[in-house]
């Protein structure tokens, strides 16, 4: 039977259909990052990168970045992608959590609401002054954030795909756990590989995420020691968030 006690761990279907699902630039947040760090001269950290959907774009146009994920299976993908464009970046598993490097970085961007996988307060709190610690004088900390409208949505999610040998991938998530208190959701994902109709492969995934108010995260950054901090809405500079708005985008500065 599989383990459903290890949460927010991508396994190698989900990672598989990560990269068919979300190719680069298939979301608007690739872009507008990318216009924010045009010509930045100072090394960038990605924490939860991924298989490299925001990190190597990044490579391409000549930015320093680095970037650090849990996931063996999403790390090898990466490392294989940017293999094939040509980069050999610095790559390595660590987690949120516990992640440490021998040096500091100008920027660290975290894309598409990743940090919302910190699921516990405490712990958030504590990344985020792992972040500070990491950054240069002056460094940015650039954060993409789903709000609390998420914990009131409800229904199932059933999608498939084809995968580039012919396999039908098929992903059904059903919302196991709401606490409002904790402002927590838990989603249990199964995954499965079907070929010629016949079941090859399941897996199933135990996602657990923490949402955030508008007001509370500007405190949260402002208490990790952060300045500065501004907020857009639907990756639009030019307006403030709403609540409609499927991610808000937070930037702060090391003083």
């Amino acid at each position: 039977m599989p383990d459903t006690t290890v949460l927010n761990r991508y396994g190698s279907i989900a990672a598989e259909i990560y990269d068919i699902d979300k190719p680069d630039f298939a979301l608007p947040d690739t872009r507008f990052h990318m216009e924010r760090f045009q010509g930045f001269g100072r090394p960038i950290l990605e924490p939860a990168c991924g298989s490299g959907r925001t990190l190597i774009p990044f490579l391409q146009a000549g930015l320093d970045i680095s970037g650090f994920d849990p996931s063996p299976e999403m790390l090898e993908r990466c490392r294989t992608r940017a293999a094939q464009a040509g980069y050999s970046p610095d790559l390595s598993r660590q987690r949120y959590e516990d992640f440490a490097y021998d040096r500091r970085f100008g920027a660290i961007l975290i894309p598409v609401g990743s940090f919302t996988l910190i699921d516990d307060f405490a712990a958030a709190m504590a990344v985020l002054r792992r972040f500070h610690e990491h950054l240069e004088p002056g460094g940015v900390l650039v954060i993409d954030l789903q709000g609390l409208n998420v914990l009131t949505a409800r229904g199932e999610d059933r999608r498939r795909w084809t995968a580039p040998n012919g396999d039908l991938l098929t992903c059904e998530g059903i919302r196991t756990r709401t606490d409002m208190l904790r402002q927590r959701a838990e989603t249990t994902y199964r995954y499965e590989r079907w070929r010629d109709h016949r079941l090859l492969e399941t897996q199933i995934d135990v996602m657990a995420q923490r949402y955030w108010g508008l007001d509370e995260f500007r405190l949260a950054l402002e208490a990790a020691g952060f300045g500065g901090v501004t907020v857009c809405g639907g990756y639009d500079r030019r307006r403030g968030p709403r609540e409609a708005d499927r991610v808000w985008t937070f930037e702060a500065v090391r003083a």
